[in-house]
């Protein structure tokens, strides 16, 4: 029962807002409710409004994200707009405490004012606001919060670095993203002005809570915890920061609860006599526990995610003598934590002489090497008071884990995420790359500039740092690269800009980093892609930051055939790679107003600088997409790409999780990237909607702890199978493969073989190679076969894959595969707050069935998932699961399910 006294929150919106006199709690007043948003001209007025908002979603909900409002609902973000809100306080009751009015989160450039006094201006939206409003309340308060348009802010900012010479390119983004320019004159999401995957939507609002902070002396902001372990327990070294009135040192008494591992408080009196400096107002301890007390938290994959909740409770005063009853002196904090060891690994290789020479860059966690598997994220909605929805945050982050990856890295050119988010990775064992938020642009290095950085690193950092999930930082994301590949044109001010960057991040962002380091914690990267520690050498800007040899690179291919493996590198870690493709149709309508034409919006929001060159460059190679003018030319290029894309991440992904245990030690692959912001061609792999692409539907597969890789090798003209094992411990016992050898025309295989196999723990071992010559002769050519390899354990399939010898759109045999099939309704369960509909798909066929693609089209089914989909059908029938969550039991037709395959295409 302690903890629910603990904190006092009011939500007493319009109302009186009432502090009890002799309360020694602290009291957060939640101010979120009843507020009105005004344009500058008090043309449009909208009332009744709740934080998070921002103005576009006041207007327009998310009708931003349809047809070309984009650009049609610009205006918007032209215009400056004010948020105001009215509340009473009884001065009787508050004039005895200390008052902040607390600001979580505007964006961006506004003035804040209480009762027509103003409080202060902010122009960085990822800084906390703070203001002292004890002798300025009355008993009848208005407060409002002006905010000025972010592109014309920009735009000034801009012309007054301009006046004396000064630019910081890029100015504008592409043509093709119609976006806004000088986006990094701004604090404030740098996507919002528009990127290659997303519209521009320059955003204004106040898109995170607004409290009355009311408290005596000081009040618990953030709590860091750092887990470290020796041969006989596990440390928790605690660093507590305060918030605080005044200008006084003060005094304090922290009780410290670890639920499940202490069965008493710890009271930390190291201040109960000796004061709290103002100066660095943090209280410092450690505590050990047993290292048989505690269960480590693991990745995904790997264990268990246990997690411990911390609590605590400060009370705090300004006298030696003790607090006063009738001040609020008492706040607390609670935490999740999960106690596990982090390293990352950069040792020198032997042998600089071979290519594999460098040095390493991986990850240990709780003592083993892990292969990181998973992805790049970004924003999950382009307007930022929409970030936390709590249903499709669960949705995203399930689905990454669903898919086997233990990695999410956060972008630089999105946000810091929500508490929320980071107990989602703790929870689910998706470890966390976290870029600061800074993209692909230079930034100024003016000395406001700089302060308002060095304030957002700081509070974020601390917020966020105690999470287990969380493993590393980076200050930036490309910009080392931009400025060794000139790709801003900084070429005729190399020494300006690359003080400026050494400027910014190294005695800034990553200066402000260094304040939590610790042993137990990895270094802070200054950039990604990057050389790693060997970037020291070079002061962080290296000739060439994306090295195979050292630390991390983004690899992207464009006019190269992406399913052909012997295009890609051999890096020591991907965290950026990857292929664009189209959602799926009914996606699309959803986002169009009837009349509008696919292929026209298809194009307006297509933003690479190549337009559609990138995805049909990867289709045309490989399968049978009709000329422009085919009546199914728009239906083909959609399904094709999503093909594309699965085949082409599936194939670079296995190539380095091959390279694992060879000399050049890959032992990373963050794909770009898991979900979308809009409606767009991008190299999403789960559409805004959050329906699965096919790619995300292989991931499964390909991610898999036990996966069999099959590549084939140029050099050799041979097929190598690898098998790729992630578990700890394994055993190999009834490991066999079986590899069938099948006509395109028919079901029978031609050939069939099976061996044993051997599996390590941890690692990758190649299996067998099969000489193609060995393989493909008398009747059975490269264009007429294809390969199927199966890994079991006993009678239970493990893994699977294919290998086609030649481009599908030039293999020959491929004929109607008179597929057919059953749909038989399952169950529909009532759920909390909708039904869950489930179904099974009998699917028949005559003849292999190549990408089999199946859709749902109904208005009442929006998202849903099926057990596989785009996959080779080589058996007379097999079953798809169907299931979805509807406001009622949905009875599906036949008529709702399509089913495609690329035979269909070649007839």
């Amino acid at each position: 029962m302690i903890l629910a006294r603990l904190k006092v929150l009011f939500i007493l919106p319009f109302a009186s807002l009432f502090l009890a006199a002799k309360s020694e709690l602290v009291a957060i007043i939640d101010l979120n409710a009843n507020w009105t948003v005004t344009n500058q001209n008090l043309s449009i007025s909208r009332s009744n409004i709740q934080l998070p908002s921002g103005v576009y979603s006041v207007l327009y909900g998310e009708n931003i994200l349809n047809s070309y409002n984009d650009i049609n609902m610009r205006w918007v973000s032209l215009d400056n707009w004010t948020y105001t809100r009215a509340f009473k306080v009884s001065r009787a009751q508050l004039a005895q405490h200390n008052c902040n009015l607390t600001f979580h989160g505007i964006d961006t450039v506004a003035e804040i004012r209480l009762n027509s006094r103003v409080l202060g201006r902010t122009d960085n939206m990822f800084v906390r606001y703070s203001y002292d409003v004890s002798d300025l309340l009355n008993e009848d308060n208005i407060f409002e919060v002006q905010i000025f348009s972010p592109v014309q802010m920009a735009k000034n900012r801009a012309y007054a670095f301009g006046v004396n010479g000064t630019t910081y390119p890029p100015n504008c983004p592409s043509d093709r993203y119609h976006g806004e320019c000088n986006v990094n004159m701004l604090r404030k999401m740098q996507a919002s002005f528009a990127w290659d995957f997303g519209l521009a939507a320059p955003s204004m609002g106040i898109w995170k809570s607004v409290n009355l902070e009311c408290y005596g002396v000081a009040v618990i902001r953030d709590v860091d915890v750092v887990t470290s372990r020796t041969k006989t327990y596990w440390k928790a070294d605690i660093n507590v920061y305060l918030d605080f009135t005044g200008n006084e040192d003060f005094f304090g008494e922290l009780k410290f609860y670890a639920f499940g591992l202490l069965e008493e408080p710890l009271i930390v009196k190291d201040f109960v006599k000796e004061p709290i400096s103002r100066k660095k107002a943090v209280i410092t301890f450690s505590q050990t526990f047993p290292l048989n007390s505690v269960i480590p938290w693991w990745p995904n994959g790997y264990g268990i995610q246990k997690l411990y909740t911390f609590n605590f409770v400060l009370n705090a005063w300004l006298s030696n003598e003790g607090p006063t009853a009738a001040s609020p002196s008492v706040s607390q904090k609670s935490i999740r934590i999960g106690f596990r060891t982090v390293e990352l690994v950069e040792q020198e290789l032997p042998n600089r002489e071979l290519p594999g020479s460098g040095y390493t860059f991986l990850f240990r966690i709780n003592g083993e090497e892990i292969f990181m598997k998973g992805v790049n994220y970004v924003p999950s909605h382009i307007l930022p008071e929409k970030m936390e929805d709590p249903e499709r945050l669960k949705h995203l982050l399930t689905s990454a884990k669903d898919a086997h990856m233990n990695m999410i890295r956060v972008w630089g050119g999105g946000i810091y995420e929500s508490d929320f988010f980071y107990d989602l990775t703790d929870s689910l064992g998706l470890l966390v790359w976290q870029d600061m938020a800074f993209a692909s642009t230079t930034y100024p290095v003016n000395e406001d500039f700089l302060t308002s950085v060095r304030i957002e690193v700081l509070q974020n950092a601390r917020r966020i740092a105690h999470h287990p999930s969380l493993i590393v930082f980076a200050a930036n994301s490309e910009n080392e690269l931009a400025l060794a590949q000139n790709l801003f044109g900084t070429l005729v001010e190399q020494k300006r800009f690359e003080n400026e960057y050494r400027t910014l991040y190294l005695n800034n962002v990553v200066g402000v980093l260094k304040s939590m380091n610790h042993p137990a914690r990895v270094p802070s990267l200054v950039s990604t892609p990057s050389t790693g520690k060997r970037g020291e050498k070079y002061t962080y800007i290296s000739p060439d930051p994306q090295s195979a040899q050292y630390g991390d690179v983004h690899y992207f291919v464009v006019h190269q055939n992406g399913w052909n493996v012997n295009i890609y590198p051999t890096p020591r870690f991907v965290s950026e790679y990857g292929f664009q493709s189209l959602p799926r149709v009914e996606a699309w309508k959803r986002s169009m107003l009837a009349g509008e034409n696919l292929m026209e919006i298809m194009r307006h929001r297509q933003h690479h600088p190549m337009a559609m060159l990138p995805i049909v460059n990867l289709i045309r190679p490989n399968l049978p997409l009709p000329l422009t003018k085919d009546s199914r030319y728009t239906d083909a290029l959609i399904y094709f790409s999503q093909i594309a894309q699965a085949m082409a991440l599936k194939v670079e992904t296995e190539w380095y999780r091959s390279l694992r245990n060879t000399e050049h030690r890959t032992m990373g692959a963050l794909y770009w990237q898991l979900n979308d912001v809009w409606v767009a061609p991008s190299w999403s792999t789960i559409d805004f909607y959050g329906n699965y692409k096919l790619a995300y539907y292989w991931s499964q597969e390909f991610l898999a702890p036990i996966t069999l890789i099959v590549l084939p090798d140029s050099a050799t003209k041979a097929i190598n199978m690898t098998v790729a094992c992630d578990l700890l411990e394994v055993g190999s016992e009834g490991m066999h493969v079986t590899v069938q050898l099948y006509k395109y025309n028919s079901l029978k295989p031609v050939n069939y073989t099976t061996f044993d196999v051997n599996l390590k723990p941890n690692a990758v071992l190649e299996s067998r190679s099969f000489a193609k010559s060995e393989i493909f002769k008398n009747y059975t050519t490269e264009r007429n076969t294809f390969m199927y390899f199966v890994l079991h354990s006993g009678s239970k399939e493990i893994s699977s894959t294919y290998h086609f010898p030649t481009a599908l759109n030039t293999a020959e045999g491929i004929s109607d595969p008179a597929l057919s099939f059953d749909l038989q309704w399952i169950h529909c369960v009532d759920g909390d707050r909708s039904f869950k509909n489930a179904y099974t798909l009998k699917i028949m066929v005559k003849k292999p069935a190549f990408f089999v693609y199946v859709d749902i089209i109904h208005p009442k089914v929006g998202k849903f998932k099926l057990s596989r989909n785009g996959f080779m059908q080589v058996k007379e029938s097999i079953k798809v699961t169907l299931a979805f969550y509807a406001e009622e039991c949905i009875i599906l037709q036949k008529s709702n399910v399509v089913i495609k395959t690329v035979n269909d295409f070649m007839l």
